[in-house]
């Protein structure tokens, strides 16, 4: 849904041009970075027990890839829909921006958008200040994005500022991915780029991170709540970054204050004792998870989390419904995989380990080869309905049945028909 109003995807003009960055080092074994293989085997196995539906995951220590896989057909050389983990890199945009002096976490949210604002502006929207933005406390009663998506004129900005302002602002937690974009939207005036050039010099080509690519509004800002595209490795750099407080390889990316206020508890967002990893608190678009750790994430299970007790980083993506159950076979068993130094050599583990990694593969859906609809389905077109939404204006649509190699799905629309033949 949330790809359905926006932009294809934007990737900057010179990131094909990009150098390839060195991957990541590479431990010589999980035990010698003070992780059980064992401990890893029984998260993979936890996974498959729950159906949860990895597509990778990466785990660094102490700054070296410990264990990494992939449930083919996904590989390391394919990027992945981040989805609202989207979010924690459009903070970090910020970030930088503040460093730059360009803005700061108590501007008006107003003052940036002169020509969108009601007549007259409530005194909840007068208050509101760029860190209610990035806090997810701007005082709406819920997400403003749905006011956003269909607007004839594409203002996405303006439709957020109609909205009503229910609470005072910095008083009301409501997961708002309007709030981001908004943030995104604020970005783009102040430094004349897209979130995505912006970050291009700043963080994804210092982290060696390329071909990364951005959904667009319709007037080409980077929606940033969600729509970034990255690799499982680019996911562990981001996380690396901010595990090493703003310092990679030597150089201040980021200030180390901008590290430690967005990772920190800002706000409540539930009970602690009671709501699991969605109640631990919310930084500057970063969760505080349960044991120390902290994180971006995304729908479908797509994780940043950074655990600085354990000097470690784990990137995972995902199509799961049970997010929740993804970070409890986390906490359950790779945390008491983790050892001070390193741990005796267990060769029949990591062998285990490895065989494990090597064989990942999503199932294909199961179905039957054939069914006895075919015959009735065969052949007859299936006229559809007008709708003036539909750009390509499909008119009709038939199947036919059996098809050498397969089948065949017959469309027609104003540019004629068109027939694809199906496996």
């Amino acid at each position: 849904l949330m790809t359905t109003d926006t932009k294809k995807h934007e990737r900057p003009p010179s990131a094909q041009d990009q150098p390839v960055a060195a991957p990541l080092p590479r431990g010589d074994s999980p035990e010698s970075l003070g992780v059980s293989s064992s401990g890893l085997l029984a998260l993979l196995e936890a996974a498959g027990a729950k159906n949860l539906e990895l597509h990778s995951f990466l785990l660094l220590r102490h700054g070296k890839v410990a264990a990494e896989g992939w449930w083919r057909p996904y590989g390391p050389e394919h990027p992945h829909m981040l989805f609202s983990l989207s979010k924690s890199f459009t903070a970090t945009a910020a970030g930088l921006a503040i460093g730059e002096g360009l803005l700061s976490l108590d501007d008006p949210v107003l003052s940036f958008f002169p020509e969108d604002a009601p007549v007259e502006a409530g005194g909840n929207l007068g208050a509101m200040r760029v860190r209610h933005l990035l806090t997810m406390t701007t005082g709406h009663a819920e997400d403003t994005l749905g006011s956003a998506f269909g607007r004839a004129d594409g203002n996405w900005a303006r439709a957020f500022l109609e909205q009503p302002v229910e609470h005072a602002p910095g008083t009301h937690f409501v997961y708002n991915s309007g709030a981001t974009y908004m943030v995104s939207a604020i970005l783009q005036k102040v430094t004349g780029k897209t979130l995505l050039d912006y970050l291009q010099p700043r963080l994804f080509g210092p982290l060696g991170i390329g071909d990364a690519s951005w959904e667009s509004c319709p007037r080409g800002v980077n929606v940033g709540g969600w729509g970034l595209s990255i690799r499982t490795e680019d996911i562990a750099r981001f996380g690396q970054l901010y595990l090493q407080n703003g310092v990679w390889e030597g150089e201040r990316l980021l200030p180390e204050v901008w590290v430690e206020e967005a990772t920190t508890a800002r706000v409540p967002n539930g009970d602690p004792a009671t709501g699991g990893d969605w109640s631990q608190g919310y930084g500057y678009q970063f969760w505080r998870s349960r044991y120390g750790a902290y994180r971006g994430d995304g729908a479908f299970g797509q994780f940043c989390v950074v655990l600085p007790e354990q000097d470690a980083v784990l990137a995972i993506t995902a199509g799961t419904s049970d997010m929740q159950g993804v970070l409890n076979s986390v906490w359950e068993h790779l945390l008491p995989a983790f050892a001070p130094g390193t741990l005796p050599e267990d060769a029949s583990a990591r062998d285990a380990l490895r065989r494990a990694l090597t064989g990942l593969r999503l199932g294909a859906p199961e179905g039957n080869a054939s069914s006895p609809l075919t015959a009735r389905v065969s052949g007859g077109a299936y006229e559809i309905e007008r709708n003036e939404e539909d750009a390509p204006e499909i008119e009709a649509v038939a199947f036919e049945f059996p098809v050498e190699g397969g089948s065949a799905v017959r469309v027609r629309d104003r540019n004629g028909e068109h027939r694809i033949v199906c496996g």
